[in-house]
């Protein structure tokens, strides 16, 4: 009933700025959408199995997403310029560096050392890196416009480029190279108690299709009452002088809450490279779908389209980039390295606040 009961709550408060009070009431329903988009994403999960499960979630919260982006960048807004840059470097701050940091820091507490598969979740961050350089790095440098934008035909080339590395991306780890991105079982290790779950008989496809539709119903509701609760974050936000792109951070963290606990629950259980999966796979969706979503957009936007980061975060995004491939390249982590990606995500989150 979670996610009826917060697609009702969002119904009854779409385009409105609640008060305090109901802003409270409005986040328990969106805590509870929450848990239920991330039960069903795991009963999807075990009927067609990995990577495809972490797909379908990634990609699911991700189109919901990008309309959402789409949405508010036609109704215009003084921050609709840059709502597809801060979205989109927030998202892959979040799940490059928060959500890898959480799932190795898990995972090493339990087994003392975090393992998964370093050809594939390196491909995907190698993929990740390129997206990001392409779409928010290399406009500060192009020389057709001014300012940190795109012209028209760079514009078309970045969002084919960006579904087309998607594309490929997701035939090679479903397809072609599936078994670089399974879950890595430890030699001679036994499964822990959590996993008792991963041995039950799959759901039934009605089972299945029951919870891909009230997986989508919980993710509508997760970013419609996160847009809903803006306002008061902006409100709040403001009245600690923090700059309005730090908005953009804090519901950039609740939509991809779904993301992060079923990342963590995966590491609790060992299973690093399925939350691998679903970081890297958010990140890359995220841009592979918004870019070509906002490229279209701007057909009917009236103001500059900023994709260019600022010089603080084209410095966390190369840290990330070095700290992310020492990461991944010899298939093992420790808890320093969990604690170094997550230093890295507070910074992000700290210098958004605090620029």
């Amino acid at each position: 009933m979670a996610p009826l009961v917060a697609l009702a709550a969002l119904a009854a408060t779409w385009g409105s700025h609640p008060a305090v009070a109901v802003v409270v009431i409005i986040d328990i329903f969106l805590a509870g959408a929450v848990l239920a988009a991330v039960h069903h994403a795991e009963v999807i999960a075990h009927r067609v199995g990995e990577p495809y499960g972490s797909i379908v979630l990634a990609v699911a919260v991700t189109v919901i997403e990008v309309g959402l982006i789409v949405t508010l960048m036609i109704s215009g807004g003084s921050q609709a310029e840059t709502l597809a840059r801060d979205t989109v470097f927030a998202a892959v701050m979040i799940t490059c560096n928060g959500i890898v940091g959480v799932s190795i820091l898990t995972a090493a507490l339990r087994d003392r050392v975090a393992s998964f598969n370093a050809e594939g979740s390196a491909t995907a961050f190698a993929t990740v890196v390129t997206l990001t350089t392409l779409c928010l790095v290399l406009p500060n440098f192009t020389t057709s416009t001014n300012g940190p934008e795109f012209s028209s035909s760079q514009l078309v080339f970045a969002a084919l480029a960006s579904l087309s590395l998607y594309a490929l991306f997701l035939f090679v780890q479903s397809v072609r190279h599936r078994r670089l991105f399974m879950h890595v079982e430890e030699e001679g290790g036994e499964p822990a108690a959590e996993e008792d779950d991963l041995h039950e008989d799959p759901p039934t496809n009605a089972d299945a299709l029951r919870s891909l539709a009230l997986l989508f119903v919980a993710l509508v509701a997760v970013v419609g009452l996160a847009k809903t609760s803006s306002y008061a974050i902006e409100e709040g936000v403001k009245s600690i002088g923090a700059p309005a792109s730090a908005v953009g951070v804090v519901i950039a963290l609740l939509v991809l809450m779904p993301e992060t606990l079923t990342a963590w629950r995966n590491a609790r259980r060992g299973r690093v490279q399925i939350s691998f999966n679903l970081a890297y796979g958010s990140a890359m969706a995220s841009i592979g779908l918004t870019i070509p979503a906002v490229a279209v957009a701007s057909i009917w936007l009236d103001g500059p389209l900023v994709l260019g980061l600022g010089s603080i975060q084209i410095g966390l995004l190369g840290l990330s980039a070095i700290v992310g491939a020492l990461t991944l390249l010899p298939g093992r982590s420790t808890l320093q390295e969990g604690g170094v990606h997550l230093i890295i995500f507070a910074a992000f989150v700290f210098l958004a606040f605090n620029p």
